[in-house]
């Protein structure tokens, strides 16, 4: 996560100590918790769930971060199959 970032979004898929991570950027500040709600709010919105089914599991106050998110597998996981295709033809353009 990169907070107080100029641009708002899931920005790219990168190497993380154990696997491919989204790359998540916010344009709230690192305080009071404000960039962890920009992020839950951003993954919901990303994956057409309730912010309350998108929580910080592990990293509240660390740029990586484990998150959970609730609902239908099948769903969840088409959903990030289009998102990761999209940001690699993003990044191949």
């Amino acid at each position: 996560m990169q907070p107080k970032a100029r641009r708002h979004g899931i920005v790219g898929v990168g190497p993380d100590r154990d696997g491919p991570a989204l790359r998540v950027a916010v344009n709230a500040p690192p305080e009071a918790g404000k960039a962890n709600a920009a992020v839950i709010a951003l993954l919901a919105e990303a994956f057409d769930v309730a912010k309350a089914a998108v929580s910080v599991v592990t990293g509240a106050t660390d740029r990586h971060k484990l998150v959970e998110i609730r609902g239908h597998a099948g769903d969840l996981g088409a959903r990030l199959d289009r998102l990761i295709k999209d940001l690699e033809r993003n990044e191949n353009e």
